[in-house]
């Protein structure tokens, strides 16, 4: 695979954008979270601006990535991005340090740009049959930034502060850009700009997904998960200060904790993904995640955490092998793009409302009863997948009756 040109470029921009993205959420976590004196509402606005894009640009970043030449939008994306940085650090230098999150958001957003872009040059000029492995290989590159992102981000600010990581964060993003820009000029494609074309692709779409009941299903179940992953997100940090009484540098060792268990969890999902039946798969990693999300709000003592947070990370890929498969089995294949590009943002949109509110809840009433909130939210998620596996049981004892 990295005897492709085009494979070991993109990876190769893609590790240096990942550092770059670690070493700025934590840098502004840690900026934050000292400079507002751990409040909870200025904290979860962190998770809003790293999220929010994802929810707002996922369905048009696609659409507009899929008609703008694929490099040049990769090289453009990475490079406004480290001068959306640099910007923020201009104005960091004058004590605005909303600026953070506006530079975040704005990096984040380009990003929904380039990411579709990266998946069109893959599918132009990598061979069907190692298409997979890269993609595999994409899904590895991130599980390995969750792991080591939080040490390399917690200890450069740490060691030189908020600028010094902004300066490096911004140098990557440039380098990314640089990198990018030594591939082939993008192959000259017919477009079409007709805006027309994008509304009746997205109205087709959702009613292609009002007309499924299992895709409806699905929406629903991402709808529910959405809404707890957004409630406990911005709040992590506040496990390791109330529930541990440790300093706030203790956070980079739990997401690490958890980013290693989804390694090991990914790996086991490959081995069993074809004996397991994907509804299954999701609701016994949803289960888990439940009761895990509940137990995490209540503990106080460190093994205790480290121990629910490996057994949450490692059945979190069962969720989303589960739902992947279920996606792809439900849908025909000339909606794919659009019923993934729709659902995924219902996830993040509640998600962004779970951060949202997440800090005012955590005011008014506790950090355990958000958690739990969270937990029986997921069981509901849960719940909903049941009548997906009667009709399944159903239709497997017809097909035996046939038989």
């Amino acid at each position: 695979m990295f005897a492709n040109r085009y494979v070991r470029t993109i990876i190769l921009s893609r590790v240096l954008l990942h550092l770059g993205i670690w070493i700025r959420n934590f840098a502004v976590l840690l900026f934050v979270s000292e400079w507002t004196n751990n409040n909870p509402v200025y904290v979860s606005l962190i998770s809003v601006a790293e999220f929010a894009p994802i929810f707002l640009f996922g369905l048009i970043g696609g659409t507009f990535a899929d008609r703008w030449l694929p490099k040049r939008t990769m090289v453009w994306s990475d490079l406004l991005s480290a001068l959306s940085v640099g910007a923020v650090l201009l104005v960091l230098m004058n004590g605005g340090w909303i600026a953070l999150l506006i530079g975040t958001f704005i990096s984040a957003s380009l990003s929904q740009f380039s990411q579709p872009s990266a998946m069109k040059l893959y599918k132009q000029h990598v061979p069907v049959e190692q298409l997979q492995g890269v993609m595999a290989m994409s899904q590895t590159l991130v599980a390995v930034f969750m792991v080591l992102g939080p040490v390399v981000g917690t200890f450069i600010f740490l060691q030189f502060g908020i600028f010094a990581s902004l300066i490096l964060t911004g140098v990557l993003f440039l380098g990314s850009s640089l990198i990018l820009a030594t591939l082939p000029r993008d192959m000259q494609e017919a477009k079409s700009d007709d805006v027309g074309g994008f509304i009746q692709e997205l109205k087709a779409g959702l009613r292609y997904i009002g007309s499924n009941q299992a895709l409806r299903t699905l929406c629903l179940t991402f709808s529910a998960v959405g809404l707890a992953s957004g409630l406990t997100q911005p709040l992590q940090i506040f496990l390791v200060i109330e529930n541990l009484g440790l300093d706030k540098q203790f956070l980079q060792w739990l997401v690490m904790t958890n980013g290693a268990a989804m390694l090991i969890g990914g790996a086991v999902i490959m081995g069993i993904a074809k004996k397991v039946k994907p509804q299954l798969l999701l609701m016994v990693g949803l289960l888990f995640s439940a009761v895990c999300t509940i137990a995490i709000g209540a503990a106080t003592m460190i093994w205790l955490m480290i121990v629910l947070l490996v057994i949450s990370g490692f059945f979190f890929p069962f969720i989303q092998g589960g739902i992947q498969t279920l996606l792809v089995r439900n849908t025909e294949g000339a909606f794919i793009g659009r019923v993934s590009g729709t659902i995924t943002p219902v996830f993040m949109g509640m998600m962004v409302v779970g951060m949202f509110i997440s800090g005012y809840l955590k005011d008014t009433f506790s950090l355990a009863a958000v958690y739990v909130v969270s937990g029986v939210l997921i069981m509901i998620g849960a719940s909903l997948l049941l009548p997906l596996v009667v009709e399944k049981k159903r239709k497997d004892v017809e097909e035996k009756g046939h038989a």
